[in-house]
């Protein structure tokens, strides 16, 4: 299971490592679960700060090398038998599931999705800290290569026409229609793709929906489709995540990240729809 509830943390607090995805490093310096590292997105889960960094080429939040991420889980203290929970504020949406994720393609399947996140967490009776954490430096994770599937635009490019394969994006409806875009440059999405947003993945009170209620959703999407053929994205690479964790606890594994997701796709110069209006 890739989930766990708050009361389980709460009797597991001092026995796992704590990871906390919120994006705001000052709301984390504000307070956090006691013993939590803070794992930044643009910095550590993603190249977005690097040098250079051009959202054209592997969209807004690419992977950062493996060798960089394996020293990071070092210096939070993570080795090949340390049991990790991460968290942020949105039911997994800002980036605890793109840790998940990231800690699962590694080859690390000791870590677990803090069901409801930091709110279930502080209605469970945990209190937040500003103490921060004892980082007990171990060796760099003995990992050389990201062995969940990823697929490029040029891949992308070629499956959207695959009857074979299905694309699904799970930015919200509306940015899916091209009726409003925040982030990048042009609104759409890519021709052929279906659209789930990743939030209905959770029920009403940010939990996920029961397994069964997965299953019967993902299923009526797939129409068929096998998970291998199913490519997921979405902005940049964060929020899709959240689907494929999604679909491992709907017992639907083995879809694939599209990582560049639509930041890189819509600066590549390839189809979109709808096609974008000339600027006056």
């Amino acid at each position: 299971m890739s989930l766990i509830t708050a009361s389980d943390l709460l009797s597991r607090l001092g026995s796992v490592i704590l990871l906390d995805a919120r994006p705001d490093l000052q709301a984390y310096q504000t307070g956090h679960l006691p013993g939590a590292r803070h794992a930044d997105l643009n910095r550590q889960l993603s190249t977005a700060c690097d040098p250079g960094h051009d959202p054209a080429r592997g969209g807004r939040h690419p992977l950062p090398p493996v060798d960089r991420f394996a020293a990071q889980l070092g210096a939070w203290g993570i080795g090949t038998g340390t049991e990790v929970v991460v968290y942020d504020a949105s039911g997994g949406g800002n980036a605890a599931a793109r840790l998940w994720w990231m800690l699962r393609a590694l080859g690390h399947g000791q870590v677990k999705l803090l069901d409801g996140g930091l709110p279930a967490a502080l209605a469970a009776g945990m209190i937040m800290t500003t103490e921060p954490p004892v980082l007990p430096i171990v060796p760099s994770y003995p990992a050389d290569r990201w062995n969940s599937p990823t697929k490029s635009g040029e891949a992308v490019e070629a499956l959207r026409k695959d009857p074979a394969c299905k694309l699904l994006d799970v930015r919200s409806a509306e940015r899916w229609r091209g009726e409003a875009e925040p982030f990048d440059p042009v609104a759409g999405h890519i021709p052929g793709s279906l659209n789930l947003a990743w939030n209905d993945n959770l029920d009403p009170n940010g939990r996920f929906k029961s397994p069964e209620a997965l299953r019967a959703q993902f299923e009526a999407l797939l129409d068929g489709t096998p998970p291998e053929g199913l490519t997921v994205h979405c902005g940049s690479g964060v929020t899709a995540c959240h689907t494929l964790l999604a679909l491992d606890l709907a017992g639907l594994p083995g879809a694939t990240l599209y990582v560049g997701s639509w930041s890189e796709w819509c600066r590549s110069g390839r189809p979109m729809s709808p096609e974008p209006k000339s600027q006056p």
